[in-house]
């Protein structure tokens, strides 16, 4: 084993590094200890000091079948004999191509039919907006405006955050490269004015739940009821699966709940089962056949990174899939969100809980104060759980893999953190 000498590692991190949405002064003040993660198997994380937590919530909602999973660590260490990486413009690979395969054939035949690849899921979204705008172009349409819906959140790029992510991080900057506005609910979507409908390319959404906006529920029936407003104004549907696919809402992807296809449908976090970069933009094959022509004429898409395509990534997102039919991953998964929902069915009467919200295998939290919620994930840690607070809201959603015993230890770590930070005597 290892040993790490952690008293050094953190000095240099608060030296050298800069941590992303992290009050910097709090996190290299002399008493702050930053974690250190060096090992994980199954659920687990362990840290430099020997301590052991549930990852509560999959490593930032990535890891999908549990950290060092044999059969992600074999085919990349396969791929890793043959090359690591090769340029996707001009030459193809065979791990992308194998992939690009295997997810086209999860959705109905003739229905999103090419994948393009990019790195993440700001970067998936970033592709669907440029084919989207790009797409009416070359239709010779005015359409170019697309339109999200308030606390939605769909990355940090630029095109990205004009969805949302601008306005909910106050970012500051006044200028964005896609126009966009924002609507509440699909009341406020159906009264859109004509000319505005007009100029709309695509509507962007979260299917069932939106994640990084507090783990809100949509009402039953929207996704359907925004497909269905799209098909009468000829717009686009861009659905944003980033953190609901592969199997977090219960089922493979959160567009099967309400047996809808959309024109773009967006994959990353899971794709790879939580370990390496990657994103996947699928479209029908009615988009992808307008761009017919050279990038010099305008035909063609004028979009991409230098790892697109990569090939360790893609073997590690196939042998991800593998996984789903191997262990027969979402039937294992029924009797856990069974068991989550009656985990959580007390803690709405909690002193300081405003609702609990759960949708498949996520669950939110939601606190009267963000400070609260902070606090909470901090004593959570110290019972062995790690996980993080969107403002106000605690969110658990653990690998798909966590077993139902270490589930309950789970509940019970922000069960009894609520408890301490929340309890009558803070009141």
């Amino acid at each position: 084993m290892t040993e790490w000498n952690t008293d050094e590692l953190m000095a240099a991190d608060k030296q050298f590094v800069w941590h992303p949405f992290t009050n910097m002064r709090d996190w290299c003040a002399p008493e702050h200890e930053p974690l250190v993660l060096i090992e994980g198997r199954g659920a687990l994380l362990r840290d430099s000091r020997g301590r052991e937590y549930i990852d509560g919530n999959s490593s930032i909602w990535t890891n999908i079948h549990g950290h060092n999973h044999p059969h992600i660590n074999a085919a990349i260490r396969r791929q890793l004999d043959r090359v690591a990486h090769t340029s996707f413009l001009g030459s193809t690979n065979p791990a992308a191509i194998d992939l690009a395969h295997a997810i086209v054939d999860l959705f109905p035949e003739n229905s999103l039919s090419r994948a393009f690849f990019s790195d993440d899921g700001s970067t998936g979204i970033e592709v669907a907006l440029r084919i989207a705008g790009q797409y009416w172009r070359l239709r010779n349409s005015r359409k170019h405006q697309f339109v999200a819906f308030k606390s939605g959140y769909h990355g940090d790029t630029a095109g990205a955050a004009s969805l949302g992510a601008a306005v909910m991080f106050d970012f500051g900057f006044g200028h964005w490269n896609f126009p966009a506005i924002e609507v509440p609910d699909v009341t406020a979507l159906e009264d859109l004015s004509p000319a505005q409908v007009a100029k709309t390319a695509a509507v962007v959404m979260e299917p069932l739940i939106q994640g990084a906006g507090g783990m809100r529920l949509w009402p039953s029936g929207t996704l359907r009821a925004v497909r269905e407003w799209c098909d009468r104004t000829d717009t686009l549907l861009i659905v944003d699966e980033v953190m609901t696919g592969f199997g977090r809402t219960g089922r493979m992807f959160a567009i099967e709940h309400e047996a809808i296809t959309p024109d773009i449908l967006i994959l990353a976090k899971g794709l790879t089962g939580g370990y390496l970069p990657l994103a996947i933009t699928l479209v029908t094959e009615k988009l992808f056949s307008v761009f017919d022509s050279s990038v010099a004429e305008g035909k063609a898409l004028a979009y991409g990174h230098s790892y697109t395509g990569n090939a360790l990534a893609c073997a590690a997102a196939k042998a991800s899939l593998d996984i789903f039919e191997k262990e027969r991953v979402l039937e294992a998964l029924q009797p856990k969100i069974e068991h989550l929902a009656s985990a959580l069915a007390g803690f709405a009467d909690l002193p300081g809980v405003v609702e609990v919200r759960q949708c498949g295998f996520i669950a939110g939290i939601e606190l009267r104060e963000a400070q609260d919620a902070a606090e909470v994930c901090l004593q959570a840690r110290g019972r062995g759980l790690l996980t993080r607070p969107i403002r106000e809201v605690i969110v658990l959603m653990p690998p798909l893999c966590i077993t139902i015993q270490q589930l309950t230890r789970a509940v019970e770590a922000i069960l009894e953190s609520i408890k301490e930070v929340c309890g009558p005597q803070k009141r």
